[in-house]
Protein backbone atom coordinates (compact mmCIF):
# COMPACT_ATOMS: atom_id res chain seq x y z
CA UNK A 1 0.00 0.00 0.00
CA UNK A 2 2.73 2.65 0.97
CA UNK A 3 4.81 1.65 -2.26
CA UNK A 4 1.49 1.93 -4.42
CA UNK A 5 1.73 5.57 -2.53
CA UNK A 6 4.75 6.20 -3.46
CA UNK A 7 4.25 4.95 -7.09
CA UNK A 8 1.51 7.37 -7.57
CA UNK A 9 3.13 10.00 -6.06
CA UNK A 10 6.35 9.92 -8.09
CA UNK A 11 4.12 9.71 -11.74
CA UNK A 12 1.88 12.55 -10.13
CA UNK A 13 5.83 15.02 -9.98
CA UNK A 14 6.62 13.66 -13.67
CA UNK A 15 3.38 14.58 -15.19
CA UNK A 16 3.81 18.47 -13.61
CA UNK A 17 6.60 18.46 -16.33
CA UNK A 18 4.83 20.08 -19.51
CA UNK A 19 5.28 17.51 -22.24
CA UNK A 20 8.56 18.02 -24.82
CA UNK A 21 7.43 19.68 -27.83
CA UNK A 22 9.61 17.73 -29.61
CA UNK A 23 8.21 14.67 -28.80
CA UNK A 24 5.25 15.72 -30.42
CA UNK A 25 6.20 15.16 -33.80
CA UNK A 26 7.73 11.65 -32.73
CA UNK A 27 4.02 10.80 -31.95
CA UNK A 28 3.13 11.97 -34.89
CA UNK A 29 4.82 10.21 -37.21
CA UNK A 30 6.17 6.26 -34.92
CA UNK A 31 2.58 5.92 -33.92
CA UNK A 32 0.37 3.84 -36.04
CA UNK A 33 -2.88 5.67 -36.95
CA UNK A 34 -2.41 8.94 -34.25
CA UNK A 35 -3.67 11.02 -35.93
CA UNK A 36 -6.89 9.09 -35.83
CA UNK A 37 -6.97 8.86 -31.83
CA UNK A 38 -9.40 11.82 -30.41
CA UNK A 39 -7.81 14.63 -28.63
CA UNK A 40 -8.69 12.98 -25.10
CA UNK A 41 -6.33 9.72 -26.64
CA UNK A 42 -3.80 11.67 -27.71
CA UNK A 43 -3.54 13.39 -24.21
CA UNK A 44 -3.81 10.00 -22.23
CA UNK A 45 -1.11 8.38 -24.75
CA UNK A 46 0.98 11.20 -23.96
CA UNK A 47 0.70 11.22 -20.32
CA UNK A 48 1.57 7.82 -20.26
CA UNK A 49 4.58 8.00 -22.78
CA UNK A 50 6.10 11.04 -20.23
CA UNK A 51 5.29 7.93 -16.90
CA UNK A 52 7.14 5.27 -19.15
CA UNK A 53 9.86 7.10 -20.34
CA UNK A 54 10.73 7.64 -16.68
CA UNK A 55 10.20 4.29 -15.25
CA UNK A 56 11.81 1.83 -17.57
CA UNK A 57 15.68 1.93 -17.09
CA UNK A 58 16.88 2.44 -21.23
CA UNK A 59 20.15 0.61 -22.56
CA UNK A 60 21.87 0.83 -25.97
CA UNK A 61 23.77 -2.18 -27.29
CA UNK A 62 26.67 -2.49 -29.77
CA UNK A 63 26.89 0.96 -30.10
CA UNK A 64 23.19 2.41 -29.95
CA UNK A 65 23.28 5.68 -28.00
CA UNK A 66 19.69 6.00 -26.03
CA UNK A 67 17.59 9.25 -27.41
CA UNK A 68 14.60 10.74 -26.78
CA UNK A 69 13.72 9.75 -30.15
CA UNK A 70 14.26 6.46 -29.56
CA UNK A 71 12.57 6.23 -26.41
CA UNK A 72 9.72 8.36 -27.68
CA UNK A 73 9.27 6.29 -30.48
CA UNK A 74 9.06 2.74 -28.50
CA UNK A 75 6.95 4.22 -25.97
CA UNK A 76 4.41 5.54 -27.79
CA UNK A 77 3.70 2.26 -29.64
CA UNK A 78 4.12 0.12 -26.60
CA UNK A 79 1.40 2.79 -24.80
CA UNK A 80 -0.89 2.30 -27.73
CA UNK A 81 -1.57 -0.71 -26.53
CA UNK A 82 -2.56 0.65 -23.12
CA UNK A 83 -5.38 3.12 -23.95
CA UNK A 84 -8.01 1.52 -23.21
CA UNK A 85 -7.03 -1.25 -20.61
CA UNK A 86 -6.58 -1.20 -16.62
CA UNK A 87 -2.96 -1.36 -16.43
CA UNK A 88 0.20 -0.13 -14.41
CA UNK A 89 2.58 0.73 -17.04
CA UNK A 90 3.84 -3.02 -18.37
CA UNK A 91 5.23 -3.64 -14.67
CA UNK A 92 6.80 -6.41 -15.87
CA UNK A 93 8.85 -4.15 -17.70
CA UNK A 94 11.84 -3.09 -15.70
CA UNK A 95 14.55 -2.77 -18.64
CA UNK A 96 14.17 -2.30 -22.78
CA UNK A 97 17.30 -3.33 -24.61
CA UNK A 98 17.86 -1.46 -28.22
CA UNK A 99 19.99 -2.80 -30.95
CA UNK A 100 20.79 -1.31 -33.82
CA UNK A 101 19.55 -3.59 -36.28
CA UNK A 102 19.09 -6.76 -35.03
CA UNK A 103 19.87 -9.54 -31.72
CA UNK A 104 21.10 -13.03 -31.99
CA UNK A 105 20.15 -14.82 -29.04
CA UNK A 106 22.07 -17.48 -27.93
CA UNK A 107 19.58 -20.87 -27.65
CA UNK A 108 20.60 -24.10 -25.94
CA UNK A 109 18.88 -27.44 -27.07
CA UNK A 110 19.96 -30.62 -26.08
CA UNK A 111 19.80 -33.83 -29.24
CA UNK A 112 18.82 -37.72 -28.44
CA UNK A 113 21.73 -38.28 -27.69
CA UNK A 114 22.36 -35.30 -24.89
CA UNK A 115 24.57 -33.60 -27.17
CA UNK A 116 23.76 -29.49 -26.44
CA UNK A 117 23.76 -27.35 -29.73
CA UNK A 118 24.04 -23.90 -29.80
CA UNK A 119 21.37 -21.97 -32.12
CA UNK A 120 21.87 -18.11 -32.97
CA UNK A 121 19.70 -16.98 -35.21
CA UNK A 122 18.93 -13.48 -35.25
CA UNK A 123 15.60 -11.88 -34.46
CA UNK A 124 14.38 -8.46 -34.76
CA UNK A 125 12.65 -8.19 -30.85
CA UNK A 126 12.68 -10.38 -28.14
CA UNK A 127 10.54 -10.95 -24.93
CA UNK A 128 10.09 -13.17 -21.82
CA UNK A 129 8.17 -13.40 -18.52
CA UNK A 130 10.33 -11.98 -16.04
CA UNK A 131 13.30 -10.45 -18.44
CA UNK A 132 13.53 -7.25 -20.51
CA UNK A 133 12.32 -6.44 -24.18
CA UNK A 134 14.93 -6.32 -26.81
CA UNK A 135 14.47 -4.43 -29.94
CA UNK A 136 15.71 -3.74 -32.92
CA UNK A 137 16.04 0.27 -33.15
CA UNK A 138 16.06 0.28 -37.24
CA UNK A 139 12.86 -1.97 -36.76
CA UNK A 140 10.94 -0.17 -34.38
CA UNK A 141 11.39 3.05 -36.58
CA UNK A 142 10.33 1.49 -39.39
CA UNK A 143 7.81 -0.29 -37.77
CA UNK A 144 6.28 3.34 -36.85
CA UNK A 145 6.59 4.64 -40.31
CA UNK A 146 4.59 2.09 -41.90
CA UNK A 147 1.76 2.10 -40.19
CA UNK A 148 -0.37 -0.17 -42.40
CA UNK A 149 1.85 -3.37 -43.07
CA UNK A 150 0.82 -5.07 -40.49
CA UNK A 151 4.36 -5.37 -38.99
CA UNK A 152 5.62 -3.36 -35.77
CA UNK A 153 8.46 -5.16 -33.83
CA UNK A 154 7.27 -3.23 -30.46
CA UNK A 155 3.23 -4.03 -30.78
CA UNK A 156 4.57 -7.48 -31.12
CA UNK A 157 6.89 -7.85 -28.59
CA UNK A 158 4.63 -5.72 -25.91
CA UNK A 159 1.92 -7.84 -26.90
CA UNK A 160 3.96 -10.87 -25.80
CA UNK A 161 4.30 -8.86 -22.37
CA UNK A 162 0.81 -8.84 -22.14
CA UNK A 163 0.26 -12.16 -22.72
CA UNK A 164 2.78 -12.79 -20.27
CA UNK A 165 1.23 -10.96 -17.18
CA UNK A 166 -0.70 -14.26 -15.69
CA UNK A 167 2.86 -16.30 -15.82
CA UNK A 168 1.87 -18.12 -18.76
CA UNK A 169 3.28 -17.79 -22.57
CA UNK A 170 0.12 -19.44 -24.14
CA UNK A 171 -1.83 -16.37 -26.23
CA UNK A 172 -4.42 -15.66 -23.42
CA UNK A 173 -3.78 -12.36 -21.26
CA UNK A 174 -5.44 -11.65 -18.04
CA UNK A 175 -9.37 -10.78 -19.43
CA UNK A 176 -11.96 -8.40 -18.32
CA UNK A 177 -14.25 -10.80 -16.86
CA UNK A 178 -13.83 -14.38 -16.56
CA UNK A 179 -17.17 -15.34 -18.64
CA UNK A 180 -14.90 -14.04 -21.51
CA UNK A 181 -12.25 -16.70 -21.35
CA UNK A 182 -14.36 -19.47 -23.28
CA UNK A 183 -14.76 -17.18 -26.11
CA UNK A 184 -11.67 -16.16 -26.24
CA UNK A 185 -10.13 -19.86 -26.37
CA UNK A 186 -12.94 -21.04 -29.17
CA UNK A 187 -12.17 -18.18 -31.22
CA UNK A 188 -8.74 -18.05 -31.23
CA UNK A 189 -8.13 -21.96 -31.36
CA UNK A 190 -10.56 -21.34 -34.72
CA UNK A 191 -8.12 -18.84 -36.13
CA UNK A 192 -4.95 -20.45 -34.90
CA UNK A 193 -5.83 -23.59 -36.95
CA UNK A 194 -7.18 -21.81 -40.25
CA UNK A 195 -4.07 -19.67 -40.26
CA UNK A 196 -1.43 -22.99 -39.53
CA UNK A 197 -3.19 -24.85 -42.49
CA UNK A 198 -3.28 -21.65 -44.88
CA UNK A 199 0.53 -21.56 -43.70
CA UNK A 200 1.14 -25.38 -44.26
CA UNK A 201 -0.43 -24.58 -47.73
CA UNK A 202 1.52 -21.94 -48.52
CA UNK A 203 -1.58 -19.88 -49.26
CA UNK A 204 -1.66 -16.04 -48.51
CA UNK A 205 -3.16 -14.61 -45.44
CA UNK A 206 -3.68 -11.03 -43.93
CA UNK A 207 -2.39 -12.57 -40.44
CA UNK A 208 1.89 -12.81 -40.82
CA UNK A 209 2.32 -16.86 -41.01
CA UNK A 210 4.81 -16.47 -38.26
CA UNK A 211 1.65 -16.59 -36.15
CA UNK A 212 1.11 -20.51 -37.01
CA UNK A 213 4.53 -20.80 -34.35
CA UNK A 214 2.35 -21.47 -31.74
CA UNK A 215 -0.78 -19.71 -29.92
CA UNK A 216 1.54 -16.95 -28.10
CA UNK A 217 3.13 -15.77 -31.14
CA UNK A 218 -0.48 -15.81 -32.98
CA UNK A 219 -1.63 -13.34 -30.55
CA UNK A 220 1.31 -11.43 -30.84
CA UNK A 221 0.77 -11.49 -35.09
CA UNK A 222 -2.70 -10.59 -34.57
CA UNK A 223 -2.61 -7.32 -32.32
CA UNK A 224 0.00 -6.25 -34.78
CA UNK A 225 -2.22 -7.00 -37.55
CA UNK A 226 -5.09 -5.35 -35.21
CA UNK A 227 -3.87 -1.95 -35.10
CA UNK A 228 -2.45 -1.74 -38.54
CA UNK A 229 -4.90 -2.98 -40.42
CA UNK A 230 -8.05 -2.89 -38.52
CA UNK A 231 -10.32 -2.64 -41.21
CA UNK A 232 -8.89 -5.56 -43.50
CA UNK A 233 -8.89 -7.24 -40.30
CA UNK A 234 -12.41 -6.54 -39.19
CA UNK A 235 -13.63 -7.77 -42.70
CA UNK A 236 -11.83 -10.52 -42.82
CA UNK A 237 -11.29 -11.83 -39.30
CA UNK A 238 -14.43 -10.29 -37.42
CA UNK A 239 -14.81 -12.70 -34.55
CA UNK A 240 -10.87 -12.31 -34.30
CA UNK A 241 -10.97 -9.03 -34.68
CA UNK A 242 -14.05 -8.15 -31.91
CA UNK A 243 -12.29 -10.23 -29.07
CA UNK A 244 -9.48 -8.23 -29.63
CA UNK A 245 -11.46 -4.58 -29.50
CA UNK A 246 -13.22 -6.19 -26.34
CA UNK A 247 -10.33 -6.87 -24.80
CA UNK A 248 -8.15 -3.74 -25.81
CA UNK A 249 -11.31 -1.48 -24.75
CA UNK A 250 -10.60 0.07 -28.73
CA UNK A 251 -12.09 0.00 -32.19
CA UNK A 252 -8.88 1.15 -34.76
CA UNK A 253 -11.14 0.09 -37.69
CA UNK A 254 -14.16 2.60 -36.07
CA UNK A 255 -11.60 5.36 -35.37
CA UNK A 256 -10.10 5.12 -39.14
CA UNK A 257 -13.41 5.13 -40.60
CA UNK A 258 -14.65 8.15 -38.60
CA UNK A 259 -11.57 9.86 -39.43
CA UNK A 260 -11.85 10.43 -43.05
Amino acid sequence: MIGRWFRERRRKGILKTPFPTGWIAWLERRVPHFDSLSPQEQGVLRSMVQIFVAEKEWEGCQGVEITDEIKVTIAGQACLLLLGLDHNYFYNVRNVLVFPQHYIPKHQTMDGQGVVHQSRQAVLGQASCDGPVVLSWISSREGGLNAHDGRNVVLHEFAHKLDFMDGFANGVPILRSRKNYGRWFKVMQREYEVLVARSESRKATLLDDYGATNPGEFFAVSVECFFEKPEPMRRQHEGLYHILSEYFGQDPAARLSSDR
